[in-house]
């Protein structure tokens, strides 16, 4: 039955392949993109569909909705563009073979040293990578909480409604994501890695999109591929590659989006303005944090498709845009949560109080937002002066507070109070980051602070000219205000600053395009070995990202054992090992196939208690300011932390009760574990 399940994929993914050609112009780059975004249009409407009819946990439905759903695409492109020139997707990637080769002899020396290691690290981290992704299953906090938790729920219940989860997250989140992971899960006979593939394809997409987008600004390939590879190690961003974390996803989405309106700007063809309506849907129904991008996206569109000759065109465009944009918010963004959120909360992220742990209104009065907003500014920009991905290694830290002391000393001289200000932060800013935080979520590393943020300021001032560069720069400015002013200080935001890269990184091609800053052109040793130093210092950033990064080692370090050999329950508590050895003892109490009811907290672990094969059916009975419930009549077992249950509670604790406990002696955590029990109730 699996082999018909992949074959059936398999057939999918054909005729997703299929479809582009009908879309796509003879371009490889374009190919694949549109792939991408047509595979994601094509599976979350199908997912909503399913759990309106209480399907979601039938494969077979998912198989015949999703073949049903890429019909509908083909019958509504095939009106929408319909003239198109036939190509051979094999005749393609032989030409660019062909194009790559001729490209690779054409190079001087130097340029070939830098794309030699460039590609070399590329290569090492993807085939990384992609062992880690095989071979190791997911542990990051949001999931274990979250993400990957509602998704098990959701085929235990085939459906996506509401059902009252512990962490505010299993019913407020936006489910587009979702729908993904559980068709891969299920179309792949249910192997619990699937839940990583549109993280993992994500990273190859952007990596395209962002080639793509260079090409259409600059349209030379050695400046493309030095974009494409420079985004390739930007340190937050490959990390992600190997987790279920959602940042990655809405990255290619947005790299799609710009690529398209790039693309229509160049060609002036309405197919792009049709597919950037769509792409736009798919990433605002994807998360709520794309609002934050809405200005700097709107920029981009004044420069690719809103300045025109003369008002008949504008509103001509405008029209197009607007329908298809609303047509795809119909489809893609609303079904996703935003109007259920309203109907149950009252508002489209939420109930009050996710709105007020992470949000504007932890700052009060509106001078103190801008006070407060300003440091925040200051505060992430001295994030990206870090070596990240080196510190990770004692002689790199020692060699990153060496370089990082002007801006220390200039921060005390100037009284900026960045560390002393907490009223506007999650947790306290510091100047030299806890190795959890900066070892987990890295910003750009060498490359941002060393040749990325001065190009942009640089071009923002117009001490460099150039058109479409100044819309980035202003668009780029805008995301960083939106993240400095929105919410409070977060030690975990570089995360959130990949998105921001992709207005930054196509500044590169200005080492190759412009007269003052080319790398192309003969002497300037100065200025090129400088770049190369800062390629070889990129590069081994990333290299000791992937191979530091203690969330996911790939060989033994720091005292920890290797991802690839950890026990299941050992790696999936990793952020939280204090509550380790209660859940190993739990593991070993309970049977796979068992229903257990929940008495938990917000922030505990629930995705490791559905076992190994993910089998064991858990009821949540303190749902989210809820309340406690009474314990269901089909649970075989009470999962229950003491703070939920106790002496005063509506369930009393008994004395029989098999106290599970949690290690209170650790310190240095995020949230401290609860003392957990577990009931036989049958």
């Amino acid at each position: 039955m699996v082999l018909l399940y992949w074959l059936s994929f398999l057939l999918f993914l054909y005729g997703i392949g299929f479809v582009a050609k009908k879309i796509s112009q003879p371009s490889l780059t374009e190919w694949i993109i549109t792939c991408s975004i047509l595979f994601a249009g094509s599976v979350i409407p199908t997912g909503f569909v399913l759990s309106a009819l209480d399907l979601t946990a039938n494969i077979f439905a998912w198989i015949t909705g999703t073949y049903i759903t890429l019909l509908i695409h083909y019958f509504c492109w095939s009106y929408l563009v319909r003239e198109n020139q036939s190509f051979s997707v094999r005749k393609i990637l032989a030409n660019r073979a062909t194009t790559f080769r001729l490209w690779t002899k054409e190079l001087s020396v130097y340029l070939k040293t830098i794309f030699i290691i460039m590609f070399g690290t590329l290569a090492v981290i993807a085939v990384t990578n992609l062992v880690l992704v095989f071979f190791t299953i997911p542990n990051e906090w949001d999931s274990m909480t979250g993400h990957l938790n509602r998704a098990i729920r959701y085929i235990q219940r085939s459906t996506m409604e509401h059902f009252g989860g512990t962490n505010w997250n299993m019913d407020t989140y936006p489910k587009s994501l979702t729908t993904i992971q559980i068709y891969s899960y299920l179309i792949s006979g249910k192997v619990e890695n699937a839940f990583k593939l549109i993280h993992h394809l994500s990273y190859y997409v952007t990596l395209v999109a962002v080639f793509g987008i260079a090409q259409r600004i600059g349209r030379n390939l050695s400046a493309s591929f030095f974009c494409a590879l420079a985004y390739s190690i930007f340190l937050d961003f490959l990390m992600q590659a190997v987790t279920t974390e959602t940042d990655i996803v809405m990255t290619a989405y947005l790299s799609c989006l710009l690529y398209f309106l790039f693309t229509y700007y160049t060609t002036r063809q309405n197919r792009y303005l049709y597919l950037s309506g769509m792409a736009f849907g798919i990433v605002f129904g994807h998360k709520v944090t794309f609002v934050l991008l809405l200005p700097s996206v709107f920029v981009i569109m004044l420069y690719t498709v809103f300045l025109a000759p003369d008002l008949k065109v504008f509103f001509n465009r405008f029209l197009k845009l607007a329908v298809s944009i609303f047509i795809a918010m119909l489809i893609y963004t609303f079904p996703t949560g935003y109007i259920k959120n309203i109907m149950v909360f009252g508002h489209p992220i939420g109930p009050p109080t996710s709105l007020k742990h992470q949000s504007i209104e932890r700052a009060g009065p509106l001078s103190n937002l801008f006070e407060q907003g300003s440091r925040n500014v200051i505060r992430y920009a001295y994030e990206f002066f870090n070596l990240d991905g080196i510190r990770n290694a004692q002689w790199g830290y020692d060699l990153n507070t060496t370089i990082r002391k002007p801006i220390a000393i200039l921060e005390e001289k100037m009284h900026m109070r960045l560390d002393e200000e907490t009223d506007f932060s999650i947790l306290p800013f510091s100047m030299q980051r806890r190795f959890n935080n900066y070892n987990a979520n890295p910003y750009w590393g060498i490359f941002g602070f060393a040749l990325i943020l001065p190009l942009v300021l640089l071009v923002f001032i117009r001490v460099f000219r150039s058109r479409v560069h100044w819309f980035l720069a202003l668009a780029f400015c805008l995301h960083f205000a939106a993240l400095s002013y929105s919410a409070p200080y977060d030690p975990f935001k570089g995360r959130y600053f990949i998105e921001t890269g992709l207005f930054g990184v196509p500044f590169l091609l200005l080492l190759f395009s412009h007269h003052r800053l080319s790398i192309t052109k003969p002497r300037r040793n100065v200025w090129k070995g400088y770049i190369l130093i800062i390629v070889g210092l990129a590069c081994i950033s990333a290299v000791m990202s992937v191979y530091l990064n203690i969330r996911c080692l790939p060989f033994p370090a720091y005292g920890y054992e290797s991802a690839l050999s950890a026990k299941r329950i050992q790696f999936q508590t990793f952020a939280r090992p204090d509550i380790t050895k209660a859940y190993e003892k739990f593991d070993s109490l309970v049977p796979q196939n068992a229903t257990v009811a929940l008495a938990t907290i917000n922030d505990d672990f629930e995705y490791p208690l559905y076992g190994a094969e993910l089998t064991r059916r858990l009821i949540t009975i303190h749902p989210f300011e809820k309340g406690l419930k009474p314990i269901p009549k089909d649970a075989d077992y009470l999962f229950y932390a003491r703070s939920v249950i106790n002496d005063t509670s509506k369930i009393k604790a008994l004395p029989s009760d098999i106290r599970l406990g949690s290690d209170t002696t650790m310190t240095g955590l995020d949230v401290k574990g609860e003392d957990y029990y577990l009931r036989k109730l049958k």
